[in-house]
């Protein structure tokens, strides 16, 4: 016994108002060459937009370190991954191309370095107020003298 209620025998699932199986084959190449179409439109698009981003960035970088605007071409060239940081790089790299001079990291005096030692080694083991009141909270939470024994014995 079958399960179909159609009253009409006549009514099928192909509905395909009228169109024979080359028509629907035509219509989807069309459909499919118009999608072609707009996505290699949009791929131009994009594409553009990405180097003028790139060119953009590239002087903007430029004008912050005083640069001729004539290495953008040959940064955008060597470069695949454009940003700040990358441009940076590169004109450190090339800094004697362009006669810039590239900040060398500060030279740090001696007695600064021995003063800032001394404050590492004072405040390395120092306990902290936090630490302090913590301390303070447990010991007088101790219920019995062997759970003060292991505290002062925790804190050496």
């Amino acid at each position: 016994m079958s399960n179909n209620y159609w009253e009409d025998e006549e009514d099928d699932l192909d509905t395909n108002d009228g169109l024979d199986g080359n028509d629907l084959v035509k219509k989807l190449r069309k459909a499919k060459r118009s999608d072609e179409k707009r996505i290699k439109e949009l791929s131009e698009q994009l594409e553009g937009f990405l180097k003028e981003k790139k060119e953009s960035t590239v002087r903007q970088v430029l004008e912050k370190k005083g640069v001729n605007a004539k290495a953008a071409r040959l940064i955008m060239k060597d470069l695949e991954d454009v940003n700040e940081e990358t441009v940076n790089g590169w004109l450190d790299e090339n800094a004697d191309l362009f006669g810039i001079k590239v900040a060398d990291a500060p030279e740090v005096d001696k007695s600064n370095l021995a003063a800032l030692r001394n404050q590492d080694a004072l405040t390395q083991g120092a306990v902290t107020p936090d630490k302090a009141q913590d301390f303070e909270q447990r010991l007088n939470n101790a219920g019995s003298a062997e759970e003060i024994l292991s505290l002062l014995r925790s804190q050496e």
